[in-house]
Order: structure tokens, then sequence, then C-alpha cells
């Protein structure tokens, strides 16, 4: 890190911003104790060097082990942890990053950090572009994909199969952890969203397509990080279910108003916020 990059991480990090963030990094966590004080420090350092007042937010998914705990003792200003009773998916935490976020432009990115944060700006590009929604692609031209499982390839196929063919979503990789919106995109996308697991990517780009917000799709650098929690049989079964869920929700008219409450400042259970 250079001097100036050195300075503004320190200011960052001890220095509560006193205006409007530009930016909202949100990240969901759960068990995430082996990598969640690297990918903190990562991230932090990357985004100190863009020259714009950011946040960080840590999503806990109701975590068994120490991962809270080491949030904590990071004691960062801009970094806020909000903290769940139970374990409530990881669609649960992001939407709750999402709806705690203030910046101009909200990022949520995984806490494996398969996809480097250094990628940031590519999409970044596209909402200076006039695009709402930017998806970080696995499978877009372009995109470097590293250590990818057989099943994990045979799982991604299948998706984006059923994706184009059948929601008609012009997106090839909806699951990689890695996407952007305008604050008002993500307000109005994740008030609305209703799935907690893991097809909640799915749920926000079907939303987004059905309220014709523009949506791009930014090849990235991708790796497959050890330790991942995704079982590749089960969550197809999973997205199948989800599928048919999100349409029978449509057809109910579940989407036409609020799902969910942005929460205020001193909002309590069952996230319990802390400022950290």
């Amino acid at each position: 890190m250079t001097g100036s990059g050195l300075d503004a991480y320190r200011t960052w990090s001890t220095t509560a911003l006193t205006e409007s963030p530009k930016y909202s990094v949100v990240i969901p966590a759960y068990n995430e104790e082996w990598r969640i004080v690297p990918t903190i420090g990562a991230i932090a350092t990357q985004m100190c060097t863009l020259g714009e007042p950011w946040e960080m937010i840590i999503a806990d998914d109701g975590s068994t082990d120490t991962t809270v705990e080491l949030v904590q003792e990071l004691e960062l200003a801009n970094l806020q942890l909000l903290v769940a009773e139970k374990n409530g998916g990881k669609g649960s935490a992001v939407r709750r990053g999402m709806l705690r976020a203030r910046g101009d432009v909200v990022l949520f990115a995984d806490a494996d950090q398969s996809t480097p944060i250094e990628q940031f700006r590519d999409l970044e590009e596209q909402i200076d572009a006039g695009f709402d929604v930017v998806v970080g692609s696995r499978a877009a031209d372009g995109a470097e994909v590293e250590s990818k499982s057989f099943m994990r390839k045979v799982f991604s196929t299948g998706l984006s199969f059923i994706v184009r063919n059948i929601f008609r979503i012009p997106v090839s990789d909806t699951q990689c952890g890695f996407k952007m919106f305008t604050a008002d995109a993500a307000d109005r996308l994740f008030r609305r969203q209703l799935i907690d697991e893991f097809s909640f990517d799915l749920e926000i780009l079907y939303l987004a397509q059905k309220f014709d917000m523009k949506t791009a799709e930014v090849p990235v650098r991708w790796i497959d990080a050890p330790g991942s929690k995704v079982e590749a049989g089960k969550v197809a079964l999973e997205f199948l279910r989800d599928l048919a869920i999100i349409r029978w929700n449509d057809v109910r008219g579940r989407y036409k108003a609020d799902n969910h409450e942005r929460p205020g400042p001193d909002a309590h259970n069952p996230d319990r916020p802390m400022a950290v």
C-alpha cells in the first residue's frame, strides 16, 4: 500500500464518516472465523484507494464460531456489524445488509473473496453508464475461472439454461457472489425479496427484469475458494424448488408491495446491529 493509501486506511479505520458514503460493501458471513479478518483487510485496503467515502457492512447469519467476536475486536470506525440471532440463510443476511446500506452504489461480495475486490471498478463503470444492476459473471465472454469443480460446472450450465430459456432472464450467471446496485435499485429489489436461501440471487434478477431495470453482466476473475459451503446436488434441488416458488409468488401478487422495511438506526432484534 502506498503512503497515501495507508493514510486513507488509517482515517477510514479510526474516524467515523460525517458524510453519506458513496459506496457500501456488504459481506454476508456465516462461520467465517478463518477468513473474515483477511477478507475485511483486503477489501478495506482496496476500497480506501478509491478516494471516496465508503462503509463496510458485515451481515452475520447466526454464526456459531468466533466470527462475530473477531469482527468486533477490530474496532473499525466505518464497519457496521449486523448480528442475527439464528441462521436465516444467505439471502436473509444479504438483504439485511443491503437495506442497512447508505451508499449511492452498493456491492455485495462473498466472504471467501472468490471474486477479488479489485474488480469493483469494472462493475462501477456499468453503473456510471446508466445500469441499475451489474452482475459479476463467471460465464460471460472474457471471464477467468480457476479450480471450478466438475459438479459445479454441470450445475452452472444447467442453471444457465433454465434461467435463459424458462425465466427469460438475459444473464448467463445468476449465482456469482459479486453484484452491484444503485441505491434505488437495491432498496426496491431487496424490500420485495422473499427467498432467504441460495436462490435469492435469481429472485432479485427476476424482479429486476420485472421492474424493467437495466441489468449488465461483467466478466470477472473467479477462484473456487477452499472451504466453500455450496453442495452442488443439494443446491440444485433447492434451486428448482425456488424456481416454482418465485413464479407462484409472482402469480399471487406478492411482489406488488414491499415485504420488508428498511430498518431504522436504532433497530434491535432480530438483527441486533452493532457499530464497531
